[in-house]
């Protein structure tokens, strides 16, 4: 039945409404048809703060990259960043009160480590300020409080996590006292839990374009929108020529397939790249529910997320092992832990040296994740090292972790062609990276996914990198080599960022052109075409002048 929203929540649009079901409580529901690309919903969140290693990159307004002349610093407390003056102005209501807790913690802090506190901390500071502002019984607070709190569901793992944020909370607010907490509304311990277990509940990933994490972000009426691994819609922040500067960030809800009126609109809380148990795992523990979508009960007889490549070659694949102990240490062997390909049943042999390599390899991706900015030439040997292993092992590229390690292998790569030493086999090692993340994220996403779209784009790009050392033209697809060089290599970018773009207008929303991903995607293009087609009239005129050359008769002796 549909919910009395009391006057709150009025960027809702009449095509969209919030009904309640005893199965999954509140919902966003589509009332008007809604066709794959559709932005079914845009909107600036209520509150939206950077992570701390993006504070010197972005604006702390727009969340937009810096512009030429670079980004201007607050004066006082030296931690935040503006675009320009007009941004600086227009967060300012935001920054004001921040700004003098920011640097109350700074002059506080032990070590300049944790002189800034983290992201979650500043956001709740802005949630708190920004009800105090608006008024405790206005619109803006009612609709963060209207969100979901799972306080009398909260998981034992949550309860260390919840207490320290509470504690960090305090500091931030410079509270001596219960009391002190009064004007934020908060006027018992229970409020506070509440806050808190609201915001975890219901923070959205603040992404660049490309979906890069940037920070995070509250939205309370997109927050409405429920949970499956099988999503028919996406949050995405493209930054659209037609949104305003002073609008950014903009969120926008886009329509992944048709949606029928009548029909719920999902979205997805978790990786689902993930296998089930890892993305089961982390719902319970940060939304405390089990998922029982299709994808999580209706699986697979094997999930391509967690298999291996039949041993006998059969083009077919097995499921992993004992899935629900693959990603954790094991006190003993299973002997009837048998596992068979699907297609023509061969069993696999050694479960146990398969185990290890998924364990180890996630043991291995996490060290890897943690060392990307402090230490990149470590986490890229790191990834260097097992990706051979996972492979040998027999995963295929979809499988987890080897997905994952391929996507962070690929972006330690990456770094290493901005400086001027570009070389070709460095270039050629990333595109084949590239290449196997993208096998692997086209078969477990739907076509139009942004996901997928970017993986599309980047390969895409890369193709289009100038070859530091092109091979000739003789060997340049010679032996089915990837990647090709030369014309080839420039054929197939063509081929993949066209293919990107048309998958961006649906990940990213056909109104706005699929954002400004989109748009670079497409003028890309054009620019290949144009090399493109230089390259084949180069071509043709040699074709037309060869048959001249060949009729001309040597010369002979009288």
């Amino acid at each position: 039945m549909p919910v009395d929203l009391h006057g709150c929540h009025a960027s809702l649009p009449p095509s969209l409404e919030i009904r309640e079901s005893s199965k999954h409580g509140r919902g966003i529901y589509a009332k008007a048809a809604q066709v794959a690309g559709s932005v079914i919903l845009s909107i600036t969140p209520h509150v939206s703060v950077l992570s701390t290693g993006n504070l010197s990159h972005y604006c702390s307004a727009c969340s937009g990259p810096p512009p030429t002349a670079g980004l201007k610093r607050c004066p006082k407390c030296k931690i935040v960043h503006y675009c320009n003056s007009n941004c600086q102005s227009r967060d300012w209501v935001w920054h004001k009160r921040e700004c003098s807790a920011l640097q109350n913690w700074a002059a506080s802090a032990p070590s300049s480590e944790v002189s800034i506190p983290s992201e979650p901390v500043r956001c709740l500071g802005r949630i708190l300020w920004g009800s105090q502002t608006e008024g405790l019984d206005g619109v803006w607070a009612t609709e963060i409080r209207m969100m979901h709190s799972n306080r009398n569901s909260l998981q034992p793992s949550s309860f260390e996590s919840h207490t320290h944020l509470a504690h960090s909370l305090v500091r931030y607010l410079s509270a001596a006292s219960p009391q002190d907490l009064t004007p934020y509304g908060l006027t018992s311990a229970g409020d506070l839990v509440d806050l808190i277990s609201r915001f975890t509940t219901n923070t959205f990933t603040l992404t660049t374009p490309a979906l890069t994490p940037t920070g995070i972000c509250i939205s309370p009426t997109v927050a409405f929108a429920n949970h499956t691994c099988d999503p028919d819609a996406v949050i995405v922040f493209p930054r659209s020529d037609s949104v305003s500067p002073s609008d950014e960030p903009r969120l926008n809800l886009v329509a992944l397939r048709d949606i029928a009126p009548g029909k719920e609109v999902r979205i997805s809380y978790v990786d689902t790249t993930l296998p089930a148990v890892l993305r089961q795992k982390e719902l319970k523990e940060v939304y405390s529910f089990i998922c029982h979508c299709k994808a999580c009960t209706h699986a697979l007889p094997a999930d391509p997320r967690a298999a291996l490549w039949c041993p006998r070659q059969c083009g077919g694949i097995c499921p992993y092992p004992a899935q629900d102990r693959v990603f954790v240490m094991a006190d003993s062997e299973d002997p009837e832990n048998v596992t068979r390909c699907v297609k023509c049943n061969t069993i696999v042999g050694d479960v146990g040296a398969v185990r290890d390599a998924v364990r180890v390899g996630q043991e291995a991706l996490d060290k890897a994740r943690s060392l990307q900015f402090s230490d990149p030439a470590k986490a890229r040997q790191l990834t260097t090292n097992l990706l051979p292993i996972l492979i040998s092992a027999g995963l295929t590229p979809s499988a987890h972790p080897l997905l994952a390690m391929t996507r962070l292998h690929q972006e330690l790569l990456v770094e290493t062609l901005q400086g001027p030493g570009l070389n070709q086999e460095t270039l050629d090692e990333v595109i084949r990276t590239a290449a196997r993340y993208g096998a692997g994220i086209q078969a477990l996403l739907p076509k139009g996914h942004p996901v997928r779209a970017v993986a599309l784009g980047e390969l895409g790009k890369l193709l289009a990198v100038d070859e530091p050392s092109p091979a000739p033209v003789s060997d340049a697809t010679a032996n089915g080599k990837f990647p090709p060089s030369g014309p080839a290599r420039l054929k197939l970018a063509y081929e993949s960022l066209v293919k990107a773009h048309e998958e961006m207008l649906i990940g990213f929303g056909r109104q706005v052109g699929g954002g400004q991903l989109g748009r670079e995607i497409r003028d890309a293009t054009v620019r290949l075409e144009k090399e493109l087609g230089v390259w084949r009239t180069g071509i043709r005129n040699v074709l037309e002048d060869t048959p001249r050359v060949a009729r001309k008769k040597p010369e002979t002796s009288p």
